[in-house]
């Protein structure tokens, strides 16, 4: 299905996401790249989850923190599209986010705990999408998206902060 999407589906900003999305699946797609992401963030040093690479620059919390807050907003996007809900749904701040999210006050296991918990919630939320569901077009942030290209952007957007942490962090 990753094949079929087309450019029509999502805002071009999001076509770096979808392109790191690796399985045509999305429910495959979602449950293989949260072990991935589970025995990742594993690996981390504890002394490098508040560790910023440049003044201004988020920690390694944050930015899981910023992946979970993602997962939880985009799988309600997808959510309404589904359900063929053509209200349109205004974007998010990012940058508010993160400094009112307290990660670098969490520990490592319940960050771990929180992620499992929203992805398991977002994998049964795409199990129960049929294909007509999921290629349904709402607006979020004044652009088109379909409940697809929301899904694909969740794997897509864990892999490149993923990418940014081995490099910029680790």
């Amino acid at each position: 299905m990753l094949s079929q999407i087309s450019e029509n589906e999502y805002n071009p900003y999001y076509a770096m996401y979808i392109s790191k999305a690796e399985y045509p699946d999305i429910v495959l797609g979602l449950q293989n790249s949260r072990e991935e992401f589970v025995d990742f963030v594993q690996s981390i040093p504890e002394d490098k989850m508040t560790y910023a690479y440049a003044d201004g620059k988020w920690t390694v919390a944050e930015v899981l923190q910023h992946l979970i807050d993602t997962e939880r907003i985009f799988s309600y996007r997808a959510l309404r599209f589904a359900r063929n809900d053509q209200t349109p749904i205004m974007g998010f701040e990012q940058d508010d986010y993160v400094p009112n999210s307290n990660a670098n006050h969490y520990s490592k296991e319940d960050m771990l705990s929180d992620f499992v918990a929203v992805r398991n919630s977002s994998i049964t939320l795409f199990k129960s999408f049929t294909d007509e569901m999921l290629t349904r077009i709402g607006e979020a942030s004044k652009s088109p998206m379909s409940a697809r290209a929301a899904g694909y952007i969740l794997s897509g957007h864990q892999k490149h902060h993923c990418e940014i942490i081995k490099e910029r962090y680790l």
